[in-house]
């Protein structure tokens, strides 16, 4: 029997979601599960992802470096943000780096139940599809959204996973279906369709507008962030 495969569309909805068995993919396209990629691809140790600024700061203090980001913007009083340009300097190479952010953190820590987290982004699309198509566990596919709220960059993103896997998995949910359907619709050109995202307003209005042309990059790295209990490594 061919594993199933379901979309979470938002944290307010994971509660719906026995995860226990499953891969979880966590999806938070601009920008956490983008700059995590990125900064273990560009030879960051590992990330270590928090839920509070408070944490955050405890970690600071104990001379770590921390990316903290609230409403799309670098938190005051620290260094780094949640651009994946902030993690492809020497300065971070090879350093433990901890990120607390918005959406994508919380979605990671609500996630624990799962028996295999791992993340995505346009950044390693294909990476994840050839990964989950040889995997024999059910996989569900969660959107980290907004503020518990849909996001189409998110949306999209598991649209593109789902279509690359609809040889070899099974669904029934609606879900699945309408992110594949959004996505394939918008497939030629991703950064003209999340334009009418809010989230893309939001972080354009703040400058951020290369952040959003980077991240939606299919497949520029070939490898795949996963949570080891503590933090996030590269696969090996």
């Amino acid at each position: 029997m061919a594993k199933k495969l379901d979309i979470c569309l938002s944290p307010a909805q994971l509660s719906l979601f026995d995860l226990k068995g499953k891969v979880v993919v966590i999806i938070d396209v601009l920008r956490a599960t983008s700059t995590i990629n990125a900064a273990l691809a560009n030879s960051v140790k590992e990330v270590i992802p928090v839920s509070t600024i408070e944490e955050g700061l405890e970690y600071k203090t104990k001379g770590y470096i921390v990316g903290a980001e609230r409403g799309g913007k670098k938190y005051e009083g620290f260094s780094y943000g949640n651009s994946p340009y902030e993690y492809m300097t020497e300065e971070v190479k090879g350093k433990s780096v901890v990120l607390t952010t918005s959406n994508g953190t919380r979605a990671l820590k609500m996630s624990q139940a799962a028996d295999e987290i791992i993340t995505a982004s346009f950044l390693n699309v294909n990476a994840v599809i050839k990964y989950l198509k040889n995997q024999a566990k059910d996989i569900i596919l969660f959107c980290s959204g907004w503020k518990d709220r849909f996001s189409l960059e998110d949306t999209m993103c598991a649209g593109s996973i789902a279509q690359g896997l609809a040889d070899s998995t099974t669904t029934n949910a609606d879900s699945t279906f309408a992110a594949i359907h959004l996505y394939t619709s918008h497939a030629n050109n991703l950064f003209e369709a999340l334009q009418k995202s809010a989230h893309f307003h939001r972080l354009s209005h703040n400058g951020m507008l290369k952040d959003i042309e980077y991240c939606v990059k299919e497949n520029t790295y070939d490898s795949i962030p996963v949570w080891n209990g503590k933090a996030l490594t590269l696969m090996p």
